[in-house]
């Protein structure tokens, strides 16, 4: 099965849980372990190539130039986590099934369950580091939705929120490490940064590189001091914490760690913050567990505690600590997700998690206890069970690393943590199945069906068989490390085996497993010191930074954000400034290489009108009208002034855009006052203007500077002359590199368009119905109306000018890819020719003869411009890219067809359909507002016979 396949499965498969929804719970939870089963069995088939030796890799390249192409790589340590994501989601989905009541919607939590099995296999198998980004960022927003699935639950939104935040901010750090890193390596796949260990290490940007990823590996897994946010989302239903929390999401740091060993590890930063964070995350999550009354919670920090012994074990460098490490995370997921499925059924047969209410539920649930009981002994360490042998591997390890330089540190850490992770192990098994039995449990607890004990039964039986057998598990054990190890080391020889003689490690367990039932027999007493003593709560903490966080920004936003545009403006423009003076200052810009060419006469006289106009503009803004006139006068000047540099498209683009603007900005108008208050003081405006001649004067500078000197480098515009007709069919170079060479621009932008239309439309209909609607019935305009609202010059002009416009903007539509015009320009000519029929005869006459919506002409021309680009796969060329012929008919010469026209109909659809919309939206405001509109042009009624026809006469 191709990678990609196994990678889409879990994201295509997300759309069938909420179809099958309604067929029924079966069907639902059938078809989501269909998904993931099939992923699995995809994903099994490339085992006998992967034991060979061979790597399997999968390419789709996107955007080659930037690094980011479509990369998956499967390799022994993917495969390793790929296996664990999938067997144990296909487990967690069959005990979903039993375990979610009738009253959860069994096919919303499937499919964000299949949504972030998607992310994490994707993680898992990137070759490329920001395509893993990506997924990576989806399994927080993913598990989001999955940790607040019970959405009636304030710490379940909570524990989302935290999860969201914690995760999400070491996310965004390890953006900037990931990029970091590719720099370094000069590339951003993930096989090529593991073999530039050598560059990677000896560079100077290696320490922030490291940082940043560590951040967002230990955010992920919980480590110290990001630990707080992984028992608080445990408030999600206990599928998502055996899934999430104990066997994926948490791993998905500890994977990125061990992914990038081979470039990190065997330097002292790595050795110093990885070890030191794990060996207090192991420490601190098993203290805390201990004195835990939930049982989820006691299962959260002991996650945690052991997800600190596999970093621990990373941070080292050696071979056999990753060796361990490898050993102890397949270990960890089988007994970690059956104790927590185990849990699940507790709370659910017993209504209560709070161990202080269990006890004698081995005699009550005797199946639950057996798995229950295996598991945590597992965790434990005790001996026959798959925990003893990783827990003797890591103590080994911890005897021979020296922290700090003490020898014996490493070592009585680890033994301290081990000691208490055998306690809240004991104290899990004695306090809720051991004892007597009780009389108030909240509900009387029995076995459930087999449906909820099978999955974390299966999962027991490899902690059993691997505690006894554990020679069984080394072969592929050693198989992931040495992809870990990445030729950097080789794979220790070391033999998986339940007795190594006495010898260190061996006692230090022996002091754990005792020290554990001391603890467990102590543990009322020291329960009461451990309530009593005062110690920082990281919810508390973690809290009081949002809270002040929430604070600053509402202060910040308070002092810069007042409402006043001007306000933004001007520290917009201050920091451009400020900037650009600095650049300036400090720059080695070249001196100029050319002589300025001097202004004829009438470029000179052009110039001191553009000049003239916007000085009577900044002077007379007060005046709405007079403003917009003005407006007009620049934009033509500009359109002049294209026209005279020999651009004769944007010439046209520019007047066309003149028109229509000051057209719907008149009907803006229309419904605002004459004049603008004078709101400004005397020293703001002295300001403002200051402002404006310093930023002027700077853009000024700088075009005169870049003008008149030689590029440094051949502009683009050589390339854009040689191959607008060989590579786009046309010798307009503008049009063709509008639909062709930069088609993706273009394409965005009629978007944008429509979208602006849209938004136009949607205000007006927000006025229409809100409470502006009663001021435009009363509405009373500010001077007498004219008497003649249409007159009759007027309309018999604008319905003979109307074929002919029509045909100059078909005509310019038609030449647009060998001379100046195109789809965009040939658009505002029709608009315009539309919009001359609304002013001669008024809205209602022309609204009645509309026949398309504008709506379906905007969406018509974005599909039409979209479905031209698809076009283009079928050539084998990039999308949008043009492809054109000539064709011969009868009694005509050859005459060219370019695929690039029916993008320029799309953006002439687009921009005819946008105008049109604003327009009517304008319109029908107008309307409202002034009811003496006729119905029929030029103030007449064809039906009416007397003389005076004139309304209101």
């Amino acid at each position: 099965m191709s990678l990609f396949l196994i990678v889409a499965l879990p994201f295509l498969g997300a759309l069938l849980p909420g179809l099958m929804y309604g067929a029924g719970r079966r069907a639902c939870a059938s078809v989501t372990l269909a998904v993931s089963l099939t992923a699995l069995i995809g994903l099994l088939t490339h085992l006998p190539a992967l034991w060979r030796g061979e790597v399997i890799s999968a390419r789709v390249d996107w955007l080659p130039v930037l690094g980011l192409n479509l990369e998956l790589w499967l390799d022994p340590l993917g495969f390793f986590f790929a296996a664990l994501i999938l067997g144990i989601g296909c487990l967690i989905i069959a005990y979903a099934r039993y375990y979610l009541s009738r009253g959860d919607h069994m096919g919303e939590f499937f499919t964000y369950l299949l949504l972030f099995q998607g992310a994490m296999v994707g993680i898992v198998l990137s070759d490329n580091i920001l395509l893993l980004l990506i997924f990576w960022e989806l399994t927080s927003l993913s598990s989001f939705l999955l940790i607040g699935y019970w959405k009636h639950l304030p710490e379940g939104r909570q524990g989302a929120r935290m999860a969201l935040a914690v995760t999400g901010a070491g996310g965004l750090a390890m953006i900037g490490g990931a990029l970091i890193l590719g720099e370094i390596a000069g590339s951003y796949r993930i096989s090529d940064i593991i073999a530039a260990r050598e560059a990677i290490q000896s560079s100077e940007l290696f320490t922030p590189a490291l940082i940043l990823i560590l951040l967002g590996c230990f955010t992920k897994s919980a480590q110290f001091p990001f630990h707080f946010w992984l028992p608080h989302a445990m408030a999600a239903p206990t599928p998502v914490s055996a899934y999430l929390h104990s066997a994926t999401m948490v791993k998905a740091g500890i994977f990125l760690m061990a992914r990038l060993w081979p470039a990190f590890s065997g330097t002292p930063e790595w050795f110093y913050l990885v070890t030191t964070a794990g060996l207090i995350t192991m420490c601190l999550g098993a203290v805390i567990s201990f004195f835990k009354h939930d049982l989820k919670a006691i299962l959260a920090f002991s996650t945690v505690s052991h997800l600190g012994l596999i970093t621990m074990l990373l941070g080292t460098g050696t071979a056999f600590g990753v060796l361990t490490a490898v050993f102890h995370i397949l270990n960890h997921a089988t007994f970690k997700a059956a104790l927590f499925m185990s849990a699940g059924i507790v709370d659910h047969e017993a209504h209560t998690r709070d161990i202080r209410r269990l006890g004698g539920l081995r005699r009550l649930m005797p199946v639950t206890a057996a798995i229950a009981i295996t598991a945590a002994l597992a965790m434990a360490g005790i001996p026959l069970l798959n925990g003893f042998i990783s827990k003797e591997m890591m103590l080994e390890e911890a005897v021979k690393t020296t922290l700090f330089g003490p020898a014996w540190l490493v070592p009585a850490l680890a033994t301290f943590g081990a000691l208490f992770s055998a306690a809240y192990s004991f104290r899990f098994i004695a306090h809720a199945f051991l004892g007597p039995e009780r009389n108030d449990y909240p509900s009387h607890p029995h076995d459930p069906n087999p449906g909820m004990w099978l999955p974390p039964a299966l999962l027991v039986v490899p902690v059993v068989v691997i505690g006894v057998a554990p020679f069984l598990a080394e072969p592929f054990v050693k198989f992931v490390t040495g992809a870990v190890l990445g030729g950097v080391s080789p794979v220790p020889e070391y033999h998986l085996a339940i007795w190594h003689g006495f010898k260190p490690p061996l006692y230090m367990s022996a002091v754990a497993v005792a020290g554990g039932l001391v603890l467990l027999a102590l543990h009322r007493g020291l329960q009461k010191g451990w309530d009593a003593a005062p110690r920082p709560e990281a919810k508390t903490i973690f809290d009081a930074i949002i809270q002040g966080a929430i604070t600053l920004a509402r202060g910040l936003t308070g002092a810069l954000h007042d409402g006043a545009f001007t306000r933004y403006a001007a520290i917009l423009a201050l920091a451009i400034i400020a900037a650009a003076g600095h650049a300036w200052m400090t720059g080695t810009g070249a001196p100029a290489s050319q002589e300025a060419e001097l202004p004829n006469l009438a470029a000179g006289l052009g110039w001191l009108m553009l000049v003239a106009a916007t000085g009577l503009l900044v002077l007379t803004h007060h005046n709405r009208l007079l403003a917009l006139i003005l407006m007009g006068v620049i934009g033509t000047m500009v359109s002049v002034g294209f026209a005279y540099f020999s651009a004769p498209d944007l010439a046209m683009t520019q007047i066309s855009v003149e028109v229509v603007t000051i057209i719907l900005m008149l009907l803006a108008l229309n419904f605002l006052p004459d004049w603008t208050p004078k709101e400004s003081l005397p020293m703001q405006r002295f300001f403002d203007g200051t402002v404006a001649v310093l930023g002027g004067l700077g853009a000024g500078l700088l075009c005169f500077n870049l003008l008149n000197r030689e590029a440094v480098m051949a502009p683009i515009s050589g390339y854009h002359l040689e191959n607008s007709y060989l590579g786009g069919g046309g010798t307009n170079v503008v049009n063709v590199i509008l639909v062709d060479f930069r088609g993706f621009d273009t394409y965005g932008e009629i978007i944008v368009l429509g979208i602006a239309a849209l938004v136009i439309y949607a205000l007006t209909e927000t006025l229409l119905s809100g409470p502006v609607r009663a001021r435009l019935l009363n509405r009373v305009a500010d001077k007498p109306l004219a008497g003649d609202m249409h007159p009759l010059m007027m309309v018999v002009l604008t319905r003979v000018m109307m074929p002919i416009v029509l045909m100059v903007g078909v005509y310019i539509f038609l030449r647009g890819h060998n001379e100046p015009g195109g789809g965009f320009i040939s658009g505002l000519i029709v608009a315009v020719a539309v919009v001359m029929q609304y002013m001669a005869s008024g809205f209602a006459w022309a609204s009645d003869r509309q026949r398309f919506p504008y709506h379906g002409i905007i969406g018509s021309g974005v599909l039409a411009a979209g479905l031209t680009g698809i076009g283009a796969w079928f050539t084998a060329t990039e999308f949008l890219a043009s492809s054109f012929g000539y064709v011969k008919l009868p009694g005509l010469a050859p005459f060219e067809v370019a695929s690039a026209l029916f993008f320029d109909l799309g953006v002439f659809l687009a921009v005819v359909g946008a105008v049109l919309l604003s327009l009517e939206s304008f319109s029908r405001l107008a309307r409202r507002a002034d009811s003496r509109d006729p119905e029929h042009p030029m103030d007449i009624d064809p039906s009416r016979g007397d003389g005076d026809t004139r309304e209101g006469a």
